[in-house]
């Protein structure tokens, strides 16, 4: 199923579909700020390990998923009110934060050893949209191309993710058109001085994360 959907009015009916075949277990391929990612809800065990394969990551590996906002966020993680005000200045844009794990998140998603999950609030329409329609987070995994030949460029054009992915999951939320940033900047916040793990693709974002860092 291919979903074609507004990038900044996202049609009602079209979400709630997405958000029903989420809840039925569905693997989406889906547009978030920063690109395409292959998401399901996040304790679909059997979707996620679909994930795990396609973009061949290890078992061990923790995953990273969406919250529609903050308080969402303390439902999934231990923030600190230093992480608390941190993320309030960054959101919604493309970081990902490091932090611990709450129970409520499944073992097959977070870091077993550091017990760390990474979250994201993205600012994306689509996303959002999805997100609060099903009332729950969803996992986020960048639907890059794993062809070593391709230059790092091309792991995300959203022509070739589209054509490599179609085949491979359950429905296709496709933008009108595309307004991607590239990777998020990741941010570690298990400790009380926070680190950028990972520089973004976006500059002023990077800026600002450095800014909050600080």
């Amino acid at each position: 199923m291919i979903l074609r959907i507004h990038p900044i009015t996202p049609e009602r009916y079209k979400i709630e579909e997405a958000a029903r075949l989420v809840h039925k277990g569905a693997l989406l391929l889906y547009p978030t700020d920063t690109g395409f990612a292959l998401g399901c809800g996040l304790a679909n065990k059997s979707a996620i390990e679909r994930i795990r394969r396609l973009r061949k990551i290890s078992d061990k590996k923790p995953l990273t998923f969406l919250c529609e906002n903050l308080q969402s966020i303390a439902n999934y993680a231990q923030v600190s009110n230093a992480a608390f005000k941190a993320i309030r200045k960054l959101t919604p844009g493309p970081y990902t934060f490091i932090l611990p794990a709450s129970r409520a998140v499944p073992k097959f998603v977070h870091d077993e050893k550091r017990k760390t999950v990474g979250i994201r609030i993205p600012d994306s329409a689509i996303a959002t949209a999805l997100l609060h329609a099903c009332q729950s987070p969803i996992i986020s995994i960048s639907a890059r191309l794993n062809d070593d030949d391709l230059l790092i460029e091309d792991y995300f054009d959203p022509t070739d993710i589209l054509f490599a992915y179609e085949k491979n999951v359950d429905a296709v939320i496709e933008p009108e058109w595309y307004e991607f940033s590239g990777e998020s900047t990741v941010i570690d916040m298990t400790q009380d001085k926070f680190f950028i793990a990972r520089e973004g693709a976006d500059t002023q974002a990077l800026e600002k994360a450095r800014e909050v860092v600080e």
